[in-house]
């Protein structure tokens, strides 16, 4: 079985810098896809960011595109999501879910979308 964790999550200031990872584990497939995703308090779980398993290709929400960037290294199993210029409103619990896919440019959006999760790691955006 896949597993996912996320790591590099903190309490960082307005402006500031942090960088995520997802690393996978365990039986790990050929070819998937990641996706991070965000929940805030309150607030439904929300997609950010995904990348295909080849890395080719990576897709963004809106609100994060020009200051998040999603990258994966496959010799290490591990994706991830450097956060720049971080706003309070980045504030939530992120996690990263893997989608094992044939296709090496998939990069899907929806939640429903992934097979297995990571456990979260808290990020907080506060002076």
């Amino acid at each position: 079985q896949l597993q996912l964790e996320e790591s590099g999550g903190g309490l960082v200031q307005p402006g500031g810098s942090l960088r995520l990872s997802c690393a996978a584990h365990g039986r790990t497939p050929d070819n998937y896809a990641i996706g991070w995703f965000r929940q805030a308090p309150g607030k439904e779980r929300e997609y950010i960011s995904c990348i295909s398993s080849s890395g080719g290709r990576t897709r963004y929400v809106d609100s994060v595109k020009g200051r998040f960037t999603i990258s994966r290294d496959n010799a290490k199993s591990t994706v991830y999501l450097q956060m720049n210029t971080l706003k309070p409103e980045d504030t939530a619990v992120y996690y990263c879910a893997a989608d094992p896919t044939m296709a090496p440019e998939r990069c899907p959006t929806g939640i429903w979308e992934y097979d297995y999760w990571g456990q979260g790691t808290q990020v907080t955006v506060s002076s």
